[in-house]
């Protein structure tokens, strides 16, 4: 069923109404100025390039967040949600990027945990009837509503925490990036689900990078950029292309392609066949030495997979991956280690850093045995091999005994940079969002890092859902949709809107 198909009848009462709402994060406006309106019986799209200011839309709407101007209002009446609890009270129900099912409860006591609507009592019997609804709402059908949730695969997690939200009494649906993890099957489960809704005089705000599910599901778009509403328009009246243009603006071609530095011809990096389970398949690369290749994606693209599974952390791949020649064993980050693979997480606070140790002890981490004599650490070195790379990564030497906690964003990312520069063993680096909540200096400074890594000879490949990172970093760009390779071009050949047609399947009108 396509969107046409879908439109409301006539005008429908306003059912959320966003006036004037801005927020600032320090000296950063996240959020400028932005107003529109939400019909009952409406699916509304929510889209923009990342860093455009949806998420913190969103998570005002949610409770989550409180604006520093600007009202929210809900059937009329002044919404002043200080918790996610009062935004719930009110009829908001949020299904956020970031799964919130608890892994170690059983489906069933995830679909109703912290719903306030519950009743205080029902009887296991009882739930179990409702959960069953509620799971076969989503294409859950044959799952057992007292399964685990650690048991279950990331499309099933995400479809539960649909099923949650649609088990609220509910009357505004808000949907984050619900289909990342989702087959084509499964989408369209969810899809009847939020016409259900929405058919019953609800409505659903629909944040999505995938601009072919927006064009089909939502009877209207409202688009961001640079934290301000660019627009809202009917998607009957808009192609994909519009739609692309909207979200990127005026252009400047300010990135360049990086200078040519004597490439050298011999491939040091092979990956043939590379799959992770149904997450990513069938992709190969061929890299050579002293470039950079970006792999651009949205969200549950791949891409991620990708620099993880060459990394050996995920136990899942299959294929192979060679290095100068030598076979490198999957699902090992030992073997991955050993080979001359290193890689910085996109996570820093969760996979990266110590976060209560010092920033010497998170730059020398992984060096420690080359200061070991005897199972003693020689301290002097290791010291100073810590001043070097703080002087490397444009931090202070003096602060080497701080907590790694106290640094920004930008600096924590340089530190963990920091630990794969100046290693001669270092011949592939992988990065998974370079520079992910980083400042522009801070982005500036990393990028710069990384370039010096390539210069030196080694192979770089990176992930990310930045388009102007992607522009200003890499050699060649790879851009992935849906888990498999879609295009690969050097630099000079691309530019922003081709890069987003790519990962969102949508082509401006006239685009090479």
């Amino acid at each position: 069923m396509t969107q046409t198909e879908t439109a409301i009848a006539g005008p429908a009462p306003v059912l959320l109404t966003i006036d004037g709402v801005s927020r600032s994060f320090g000296a950063i406006r996240a959020v400028s100025n932005v107003s529109f309106e939400v019909r009952a019986g409406e699916v509304h799209g929510l889209c923009g390039h990342n860093g455009a200011g949806k998420s913190t839309v969103v998570k005002m709407l949610a409770g989550l967040l409180q604006p520093d101007e600007g009202r929210i209002l809900i059937g009329g009446g002044e919404a002043n949600f200080t918790s996610a609890r009062d935004a719930q009270a009110r009829g908001v129900a949020l299904v956020d990027q970031e799964l919130s099912v608890v892994p170690a409860l059983s489906v069933l006591d995830n679909l109703f945990l912290g719903n306030v609507a519950e009743p205080l009592f029902r009887s296991r019997r009882e739930s179990r009837s409702r959960a069953r609804g509620l799971l076969d709402a989503v294409g859950l059908t044959d799952l057992d509503p007292e399964a685990y949730i650690e048991d279950l695969s990331m499309g099933q997690r995400q479809l539960v925490e649909i099923a949650r939200a649609l088990g609220r009494k509910a009357s505004l649906f808000i949907l984050d990036e619900p289909t990342a993890t989702l087959s084509s099957v499964d989408i369209e489960h969810v899809f009847k689900a939020i016409r259900k809704v929405t058919a019953a005089g609800c409505a659903a705000i629909y944040v999505s990078h995938r601009l072919d599910e927006v064009m089909e599901l939502c009877h209207r778009v409202t688009v961001m950029r640079d934290g301000q509403r660019v627009g809202t328009v009917p998607t009957s009246a808009i192609s994909g292309g519009d739609l692309v243009a909207m979200m990127l603006g005026s252009v400047p071609e300010t990135a360049r392609p990086r200078a040519e530095r004597g490439r050298q011809a011999d491939v040091a990096l092979e990956v043939r066949n590379l799959s992770t389970g149904a997450r990513t398949r069938g992709v190969n690369l061929s890299a050579e030495r002293g470039r950079i290749y970006g792999l651009a994606g949205q969200v549950g693209s791949g891409t991620a997979d990708v620099v993880r599974a060459i990394a050996g952390l995920s136990p899942d791949a299959s294929g192979r991956v060679r290095l100068e020649g030598r076979p490198v064993s999957l699902g090992s980050p030992q073997a991955a280690s050993a080979a001359g693979i290193a890689y910085v997480s996109g996570d820093r606070k969760g996979e990266g850093l110590f976060l209560g140790q010092s920033i010497q002890s998170n730059l020398t981490a992984t060096r420690l045995r080359a200061f070991s004599i005897g199972g003693i650490l020689r301290l002097d070195a290791l010291k100073a091999v810590a001043v070097a790379l703080c002087q490397a990564i444009g931090i202070k030497p003096e602060r080497l005994p701080e907590a790694v906690s106290r640094l920004s964003g930008g600096n924590q990312q340089k530190v963990l940079l920091g630990r794969c520069l100046r290693r001669s063993d270092t011949k592939v680096l992988l990065l998974d969002e370079p520079t992910r909540g980083v400042d522009v200096r801070g982005r500036a400074e990393i990028h710069a890092l990384i370039r010096g890594v390539a210069d030196e000879g080694a192979v770089v490949v990176f992930a990310s859902t930045e388009l102007d990172e992607i522009l200003h970093l890499a050699d060649v760009v790879i851009a992935m949709r849906g888990g498999v390779i879609v295009s690969e071009r050097q630099r000079a050949e691309v530019d922003a809107a081709s890069i987003l047609a790519d990962m969102t399947h949508s082509a401006l009108e006239g685009a090479a």
